[in-house]
């Protein structure tokens, strides 16, 4: 395998300085002109240029996407600053935005959002980015206008839209791993109507980063998207478009080397939207989405017989009416209503539940005079299953001048109760214990002690006929833009979310094996704050460097209390005696680096028609588990060491049409296989890219 990517890369870098080149390469003006700024909707559900806004947003372009050869979602966020990609124990890849776990983050692919959070965790690795435009990155608590999920921030991905004529591209990307990447893009545009279409298959033999055991650390696997979208205009004041994305994966499951079997991923969507201008002041859009997320899996033993199976079943419908008024330049507002109808079956669930949620929201956007943008919204979801919620939001930028512009915004987020938190009802076979959702308690506990396996109840079940409030948070961002000339781009971010009423598991009664029972609860609040800095430098056309920086305290209010107490006592080694631990020796919540940055440079050798570009990466030592039995992480705790990773990409173009690529992810082949799973060392790799 590794010969054959090396032959490759071989090919393709002679290719890259030997092939002649047809266009004589024309000499570049020596002044710069000023580029428009870029574009972003998700902040504001409008079109609104990035640097006038008064959030904390960044935008991922499509070159850049294209420069780096990413291949999936998760290659690209963890390059951004303040985000960072973590496993979850389901095998899902997630990102952590702000100190906030994956599940606070809401991803969606042109507005629309995706499902199939089995874990709580959204895989990123579903995601392939061969027919992105951009994406757009939204941090702070975005309920107001999205709903649950949204409490830490949204991931949107922007999908393409075909040029004018007939358009399309192939590309293939070979890698370690035996990784092979085949994606075919085709568009048609004419007058009135833009077609295209994105095929895309990834087959991986998958990694192993412990010989020690049988079992691979990702196991072989291929998976095959196409997605399509039409657009249609009906006439000047009429536009109607139709989009699609099917997804399916196969993965081999192997528990041990007696028991194995295959799990399976499907995944589609569908969306459907109208949009209408009744005038110069007034328009509307009507749009209707449906998904669905199957997961099966099953393990066989050496005779073929099934030793365990297991299934998920999700399923979403959404229609939403959404209008805009424009009274003058200045302002503008829009509002909408919706319902959500979200079902599922899985296994080992007391009922196949259904969420039923009707909901509204406004904005106002209104910039009085050049100096001053302000925005004001709030969203109201109901629910038949939790507590209804109101979300508020307000920002506000002022710009000083031309080059100085501050900027804060306040705002609401909560995320809702899942389906497992509420409804699970299982019991490990092997071991003996029982983990019940909270509205199952009432059900499943009189149940098991009929059966006697209970030998007592340690929480009351009074305690559950209440409804389990959703979790939520007050975040806060306080920020600077600084612009000192045409070249330069510097920002300051400052930010705070403060999470109450965090869902966590408890023993809520003994069972007679010696094992417990396990439910869910509302505990108290925790809070993340920090800095985060993002510079961008281009002293020409031809170079660009950017630079990030994040600092961040993550902790639990509780556990500061009990150290400010003196409740909290620690050993330096298993057999010397403990003693007491202060407030500054609380180090905070789990999985949760104190520093993080990024650095990336981008240069294009005109005349050789070939970009390249390096970026680096680093997150400082963080930790996973309590290691010292006081149930809190402190500095006498075992953590995983800082490390760095840094990547290397070259492109070239020949005769216009075709792209060749080189690059090598992961260059000193960092890898900790006891703590860190999703990064699987250094990964070379080749890529060829045809226009026609």
């Amino acid at each position: 395998m590794i010969l054959r990517i090396f032959s490759f890369l071989v090919v393709v870098f002679i290719s890259t300085f030997c092939f002649p080149q047809n266009e004589e390469v024309k000499e570049q003006p020596t002044f710069l002109t000023q580029e428009l700024d870029e574009v972003i909707i998700s902040a504001t559900r409008t079109l609104r240029e990035l640097s006038s806004l008064p959030l904390p947003a960044q935008i991922v372009t499509k070159k850049e996407i294209q420069k780096i050869n990413a291949l999936r979602l998760n290659d690209l966020l963890n390059e951004q600053t303040g985000l960072t990609t973590v496993s979850d124990f389901g095998g899902g890849e997630g990102i952590q935005m702000q100190g906030l776990d994956s599940q606070y983050t809401l991803i969606l692919i042109d507005g629309m959002p995706l499902i199939g959070r089995a874990a709580g965790t959204l895989d990123l690795n579903r995601i392939a980015l061969g027919n992105v435009k951009q994406i757009e990155i939204v941090k702070g608590a975005s309920s107001s206008l999205y709903g649950s999920e949204a409490l830490g921030g949204v991931v949107n991905i922007i999908t393409d839209r075909p040029k004018q004529g007939m358009s399309g591209s192939l590309s293939h990307r070979l890698g370690s791993f035996n990784t092979n990447d085949t994606g075919l893009n085709l568009g048609y545009r004419k007058e009135k109507i833009a077609v295209s279409a994105f095929i895309n298959r990834l087959k991986s033999d998958g990694y192993d980063l412990d010989m020690a055991d049988s079992l691979n650390t990702v196991e072989p696997f291929q998976n095959f998207t196409l997605s399509s979208k039409i657009n249609y205009d009906l006439s000047e004041q009429t536009q109607f478009l139709i989009s699609g994305r099917f997804f399916d994966q196969i993965q081999d499951y192997v528990a041990s080397q007696d028991l194995k079997g295959e799990s399976k991923i499907q995944d589609w969507n569908v969306h459907t939207k109208v949009d209408h201008k009744f005038n110069a002041k007034w328009e509307g859009s009507l749009e209707f989405y449906m998904s669905q997320y199957k997961a099966t899996e099953f393990l066989n033993d050496q005779e073929g017989n099934v030793f365990d199976e297991g299934f998920y079943d999700q399923y979403l419908i959404r229609p939403e009416f959404k209008a805009e008024y424009n009274p003058d330049e200045k302002s503008n507002f829009i509002g909408g209503i919706g319902w959500s109808h979200d079902r599922l079956k899985r296994t080992d669930f007391s009922t196949d539940p259904t969420f039923n949620a009707p909901y509204a929201f406004i904005q106002f956007d209104h910039t009085p005079n050049e100096h001053i943008n302000l925005i004001l919204g709030a969203r109201f979801d109901a629910h038949n299953a939790y507590e209804s919620q109101f979300s508020p939001k307000g920002a506000l930028r002022y710009k000083i001048n031309e080059k100085i512009a501050l900027k804060a915004s306040v705002g609401y987020g909560f995320k809702a109760p899942d389906f497992r938190q509420l409804y699970f009802d299982f019991t490990n076979a092997t071991i003996g214990y029982t983990v019940l959702g909270y509205n199952a308690v009432l059900t499943a506990i009189p149940e098991l002690e009929s059966q006697g396996q209970i030998a007592n109840i340690v929480v009351p079940l009074s305690e559950f006929e209440s409804e389990l409030s959703p979790e939520n948070s007050i975040g806060i961002n306080i920020g600077a833009d600084f612009i000192p000339n045409t070249k330069l781009n510097l920002g300051l971010n400052l930010f705070r979310n403060n999470i109450r009423d965090l869902i966590d598991t408890r023993v809520i009664a003994n069972k007679t094996n010696g094992q417990n029972v396990f439910s869910y609860y509302n505990v108290n609040s925790v809070f993340t704050q920090g800095i985060e800095f993002n510079s961008t430098w281009k002293p020409s056309s031809l170079l660009k460097i950017s630079a990030g920086y994040q600092l961040l305290y993550a902790k639990d209010k509780d556990a500061i209390k009990a150290f400010e107490d003196g409740e909290v006592y620690a050993r330096e080694t298993p057999s010397s005696p403990s003693f007491q631990l202060k407030k500054s020796d609380y180090f905070g919540l789990y999985n949760r680096s104190r520093h993080m940055a990024n650095v990336k440079l981008f240069y294009t050798f005109k005349q050789w028609k070939l970009n390249t570009n390096i970026r680096a990466t680093y997150r400082s030592k963080f930790g996973l588990y309590d290691t010292n039995g006081n149930n809190h992480l402190d500095r006498y705790d075992q953590f995983v060491s800082g490390y760095s990773i840094l990547d290397v990409a070259f492109n070239k173009t020949l005769y216009s049409n075709y792209k060749i690529g080189i690059g090598v992810d992961n260059l000193f082949n960092f890898s900790d296989p006891q703590n860190i799973s999703n990064i699987p060392g250094r990964i070379l790799y080749g890529k060829l890219n045809i226009q026609f």
